[in-house]
């Protein structure tokens, strides 16, 4: 199982403000995050849609040992204040090819991503 390490996230939306978090992840899926699109829609307010490719340099790992990141995330979860961005990755279904978020696809594989969508319609033709 790999190590999993606390990052600070940090977007500056210029007048309309700032996306910041603070996440616990392993150092593969913030290297999956890279170039990857994120949208989080209107959290800055009305009208705001907040989207874009998170680049290097965005993503930051907190100097803290992994052991105590996992002692803390046992009562915290995963997400420890504001947005973790890794929940708002848009991925793209194999079958339909529609995009969706992390929290929509069956598999975690990146290989094989399916949308809860197509998953649910092929196990109902089993």
């Amino acid at each position: 199982m790999e190590e999993k390490y606390l990052y600070k996230f940090n977007w500056d939306c210029s007048r309309q403000g700032e996306v910041e978090g603070l996440f616990v992840a392993t150092e593969s899926e913030v290297e999956y995050a890279i170039g990857k699109e994120a949208y989080f829609g209107e959290i800055l307010g009305k009208h705001s849609e907040v989207y874009g490719t998170i680049e290097e340099g965005e993503i930051k790992k907190v100097d803290i040992d992994s052991n105590a990141v996992g002692q803390v995330a046992e009562h915290l979860g995963e997400t420890w204040s504001g947005y973790n961005p890794l929940h708002y990755i848009k991925y793209d279904c194999q079958v339909c090819e529609d995009r969706y978020s992390g929290e929509e696809m069956h598999s975690t594989e990146e290989d094989d991503m399916i949308c809860n969508y197509c998953q649910k319609e092929k196990s109902e033709k089993r």
